[in-house]
C-alpha cells in the first residue's frame, strides 16, 4: 500500500470519529468568535480612547491574565469534572455574559467590553484542557498526532482570516453587531457538543481529596515524569525564543531591510502561510514521524530561521525565512501536545496541561516585556541570534529522550 493511500485511510479513520468531528466543528466556531471578539474590541477601545496605549494594552491583559492565573485551577477542575459537560457550560456561560455586554453597552458604559474578553478567557482555562481529555478518552493514540495537526491547522487559518474578518465585521456593522455574533458562535459551538458522546460514569467520581490537594498531586505528576519535565523545559525555551523576537518583525522592515513599516503585513502573511501549509504537511506525516523527532526537527528548523530572518537585507530572503518558521511551528505544537497525551494518564490530563501551557505563555510574556528595552541596549542582529540560540537549547534539553525506544512507537504503527 502506497504512502498516499495509508495517509487516505487514516483521514478517513480519523473523521469516522465522532469525538474529532464534533471538537474540530465546536473550534471553527469559537475561533470565529474569538477572532471578531480580539480585533472588534481591539478597534473599538482605540475609537473610544483615541489610541489610548493603557486601555488598549488592558485589552491584553484580560486576555492572556487568565492564563496564568486559572490554568492551573481550570486544569484541576477539568480532572474532576466530566469533560463534555465542562465543555458545553463554558460555552454557554462565555455566550450568556457577552449578550450581557451587549445589553450593557446598549443601556450602560462601554467599558464592559474588557468584560467579554476577561470571562471567555477564564473559561475557555476550563474547557480547552476538558477538550483535551477528550482526545485522550476517544481517539486511538495511531490517530492523536493527526488529529492534533487538524486540530492545529484551522488555528492557523484563522491567524490569516481572523484578523480580516474581526476588522471586516467591526468597520461595516459596529461593535453592537460584532458583539452579538460572538455571542451566537459560543451558543452554536455548545450546541455543537451536544453530539459528543456521553460522559463515562466511570468519571463521575467522589472528590474524596482536596482541590489544593489534586493540584499538588499534579505538580508531583509532572515533576516525577521524565517526559512531561523535559517538555516542560522545552516549552519555556520555546516561549523565550518567541517572546523575545514577536515584537521586533516591524523593526527587520524598517532597519535591517529599510523599507515603510507597512511591509510588515507581508512578513505577517508569510508566516502564516507558511503555518497553514505546515499543518496540512504535519497531518500528511503525522503516522510516519514520531513526535518526538517532529518537535526536534521544528525546533531546528526553527532556529535556522530566526537567524537568517536576523541576518538577511533582502525582503525575498526574509520573506522565505519567516515562511519556513511560520511552516515548522505547527509541528512543534503538535509534537509537543501529541507527546503530552501519549505520555499523561487520562485522570491528569487537565492538570498537565494546566501546569506547561503556562511555562510556555509565561517565558514568552518575560522576554516580550523585556524585547523592547533589551533592543536599546543589542543589535538586532543579536537578538535574533539569541532567540536561535534558546531553540537549540530546547534540543538540549529534549537529547535525553533521543533513544530507540523513544522515536519508534509512532513509526511502529505506521508499518502495521
Amino acid at each position: 500500500m502506497t504512502a498516499n493511500a495509508t495517509t487516505k485511510i487514516s483521514i478517513g479513520a480519523l473523521f469516522r470519529n465522532r469525538v474529532i468531528r464534533t471538537i474540530l466543528l465546536s473550534v471553527f466556531f469559537l475561533q470565529i468568535g474569538i477572532w471578531v471578539r480580539n480585533y472588534s474590541i481591539l478597534l473599538y477601545v482605540m475609537e473610544k480612547t483615541n489610541g489610548n496605549p493603557v486601555a488598549v494594552s488592558l485589552i491584553s491583559v484580560a486576555e492572556f491574565a487568565p492564563i496564568f492565573l486559572f490554568s492551573f485551577i481550570g486544569g484541576t477542575f477539568a480532572d474532576r469534572w466530566r469533560p463534555k459537560r465542562t465543555m458545553i457550560w463554558c460555552d454557554l456561560l462565555s455566550s450568556a455574559s457577552i449578550f450581557v455586554v451587549l445589553l450593557t453597552l446598549v443601556f450602560g458604559s462601554w467599558k464592559a467590553v474588557f468584560f467579554a474578553t476577561l470571562v471567555s478567557s477564564i473559561l475557555s482555562q476550563f474547557s480547552q484542557p476538558s477538550g483535551m481529555k477528550l482526545f485522550k478518552l476517544h481517539v486511538q493514540e495511531d490517530l492523536i498526532q493527526m488529529g492534533m495537526s487538524i486540530y492545529q491547522t484551522i488555528f492557523a487559518v484563522f491567524m490569516i482570516l481572523g484578523p480580516v474578518l474581526g476588522t471586516f465585521v467591526y468597520q461595516h456593522y459596529g461593535i453592537n453587531t460584532a458583539i452579538g455574533i460572538m455571542g451566537v458562535a459560543f451558543l452554536v459551538s455548545a450546541l455543537v457538543l451536544l453530539f459528543l458522546p456521553p460522559d463515562h460514569e466511570a468519571e463521575k467520581k467522589e472528590e474524596k481529596t482536596t482541590l489544593r490537594q489534586e493540584l499538588m498531586a499534579g505538580f508531583r505528576y509532572v515533576l516525577s515524569n521524565r517526559t512531561l519535565t523535559l517538555l516542560g523545559g522545552c516549552f519555556a525555551a520555546a516561549g523565550l525564543a518567541i517572546g523575545l523576537v514577536q515584537p521586533l518583525g516591524v523593526f527587520l522592515i524598517t532597519e535591517r531591510l529599510g523599507l515603510p513599516k507597512e511591509h510588515l503585513q507581508w512578513l505577517m502573511a508569510a508566516n502564516g502561510i507558511g503555518m497553514i501549509l505546515g499543518g496540512g504537511l504535519t497531518m500528511a506525516l503525522a503516522k510516519k514521524i514520531a513526535p518526538l523527532k517532529l518537535l526536534v526537527l521544528g525546533m531546528a528548523v526553527s532556529a535556522f530561521g530566526f537567524l537568517a530572518a536576523g541576518l538577511s537585507t533582502q525582503l525575498w530572503l526574509t520573506l522565505t525565512a519567516q515562511f519556513i518558521s511560520g511552516l515548522v511551528m505547527p509541528s512543534i505544537q503538535i509534537g509537543i501536545n501529541t507527546m503530552i497525551l501519549q505520555n499523561t494518564e487520562a485522570s491528569f490530563i487537565g492538570r498537565v496541561n494546566g501546569i506547561l501551557s503556562p511555562l510556555f505563555m509565561g517565558a514568552m510574556v518575560v522576554t516580550m516585556s523585556m524585547s523592547g528595552s533589551l533592543k536599546e541596549s543589542f543589535s538586532l542582529l543579536a537578538m535574533f541570534e539569541t532567540a536561535a540560540v534558546l531553540f537549540v537549547v530546547g534540543i538540549i534539553v529534549l537529547l535525553p529522550l533521543w533513544k530507540p525506544g523513544a522515536v519508534q512507537k509512532v513509526e511502529e504503527n505506521t508499518s502495521q
